[in-house]
């Protein structure tokens, strides 16, 4: 069978050709024939990675791609069979490739990945999703179970066809209602060594990445765009995770951009430690960037930095809520938005938020310590929070260099904290709105912080820091004077 040429001379026909240049050096001049061979030695090499690399065209497997046909069984196939060939050649030095082409949508349902393959979406090849509760095996459509070196890369997109999932919109709330059944998009568990890069995720009808229980996992130039108006349908979630990198990431969704936790049901798999997030622009309207509120185990080693929060409820927060702890948290160099939005979503304009609040009465809870915030600036409807309870007091918080600007530019009704979820006092609590807030905290220092008012203060905006019942309150290089001068003091500390 003749192959088509690739234009590129074979390994064989390269090095007889270097050969014949060599030997005929005194005809070649020696300044023209040396870059001539190393171009041909750079072509050989390159058609020989080629041919090593082993791909699984989707469509050598029954695929269409025509956006219409099921193409779950062959694309299934394809992922089973570079899978077996992956596990046979063990010692290969990159993973096996499974190929969704340029230029076609592959509809599918429920898809389980596995290790030491590149699932690579070609180009702008789009996986569309299905809206048939019958083409699910699960309630996601990539899943993955210990996968070992699972790489999802690519320039395609997933097409969650999120509106197609939702029974109408709620003009009263201002979100869209879900019909009785979505799945989400992602859910890897137990995987090491996994990758995700450069894809991007669009119009999710549930939670986007879903990752449990992972352990060495770099998530990079990963893109979101998702139906603001669409509930749950957070960008991504690390539960239970170790060792972890999220980079470079541009995140667009109703709900949470990022939301680390530790879910009740996954508490095998342990604490969530060693995670770091850079370089990530986020639009939202709930949490930017948030730890909680699953929290049944514990949550340390989390560092936050350079990242742009355009739009939040609430820009950066922590919500205890369960029986395990948070530490050693800090978050660097951040700009930040934060406003109301309409009463279902939580965070009311926070620009930070640190609360340790008993899920339910008597419920139990962990302990909140060891965060530290340098050089966070934003303008934000609400306060900067750090609310502890009798339950569950927070300690040694540092906050250096963080200036707000708090101002009202949306028409929804302020002067409250947003606690939720809790049953074990008013999840909604009226409440002045203070440039700092702090209540039930011990150890809490404040560096070169600063408050700012903008053009419009409501009655309600108060004093630029107060604090109740927070001992050992170190103060250095604050500034800020109270929204309404003539009537408030610059803080009030009881």
């Amino acid at each position: 069978m003749t192959r088509p040429s690739s234009g590129l001379p074979t390994r064989r026909e390269a090095l007889l050709l270097a050969a014949k240049l060599t030997a005929g050096a005194a005809i070649i001049a020696p300044l023209k024939a040396a870059p001539l061979l190393a171009s041909l030695t750079r072509a050989s090499q390159t058609q020989t990675r080629a041919a090593a690399k082993r791909v699984f065209d989707v469509h050598a497997y029954g695929a269409i791609g025509d956006g219409s046909t099921l193409d779950t069984s062959a694309i299934q196939s394809a992922i089973d069979a570079a899978a077996a060939a992956a596990s046979a050649s063990s010692g290969a030095s990159s993973p096996a490739q499974v190929l969704l082409r340029g230029g076609h949508r592959y509809l599918v349902g429920s898809l389980t990945l596995r290790s030491a393959i590149d699932f690579h979406f070609a180009d702008d090849a789009e996986l569309r999703i299905s809206t048939r509760r019958a083409d699910y095996s699960t309630d996601a459509v990539l899943t993955a179970q210990q996968a070992k070196g699972l790489r999802i890369s690519g320039t395609g997109r997933i097409n969650g066809r999120g509106l197609e999932f939702m029974s109408g919109f709620d003009q009263a709330n201002e979100w869209y209602l879900p019909t009785g059944w979505r799945p989400r998009i992602f859910q890897l568990f137990g995987c090491t060594d996994l990758e995700v890069r450069d894809i991007t995720l669009a119009a999710a009808p549930a939670w986007g990445l879903h990752l449990v229980g992972c352990d060495g996992v770099l998530v990079e130039n990963f893109k979101v765009r998702n139906d603001l108006a669409i509930p749950n349908c957070d960008g991504i979630d690390p539960d239970h995770c170790r060792n972890l990198e999220i980079r470079g990431c541009d995140l667009l969704c109703g709900d949470d951009a990022i939301a680390i936790k530790n879910s009740r049901q996954y508490a095998s798999y342990g604490p969530s430690t060693n995670i770091r997030i850079s370089d990530c622009k986020m639009t939202t309207q709930d949490a930017g960037v948030k730890i909680g509120t699953e929290t049944f185990s514990d949550i340390s080693g989390i560092r936050v930095t350079r990242c742009q929060i355009v739009q939040s409820s609430r820009a950066l927060g922590i919500q205890l809520r369960d029986s395990g702890s948070v530490s050693d948290v800090e978050f660097s160099d951040i700009q930040l938005v934060s406003r109301y939005f309409s009463d279902p979503w939580w965070g009311r304009g926070e620009a930070i938020s640190l609360t340790a609040i008993p899920r339910a009465p008597g419920a139990p809870i962990g302990t909140l310590s060891g965060v530290r915030f340098r050089n966070i600036s934003g303008r934000a409807e609400n306060s900067v929070r750090i609310e502890g309870s009798a339950a569950s007091r927070i300690a040694d918080v540092s906050m250096k260099n963080v200036a707000v600007t708090l101002d009202r530019w949306t028409k929804y009704p302020g002067g409250v904290f947003d606690d939720r979820p809790t049953s074990a006092q008013p999840d909604i609590e009226k409440h002045s709105t203070p440039g700092f807030s702090i209540r039930h905290a011990d150890q809490v220092r404040l560096e070169q912080c600063s408050v700012a008012w903008g053009q419009n203060c409501p009655d309600y905006f108060s004093h630029a820091l107060e604090a109740e019942d927070a001992h050992n309150l170190a103060l250095s290089g604050f500034t800020g004077h109270a929204a309404h001068p003539a009537r408030d003091s610059d803080s009030s500390i009881l």
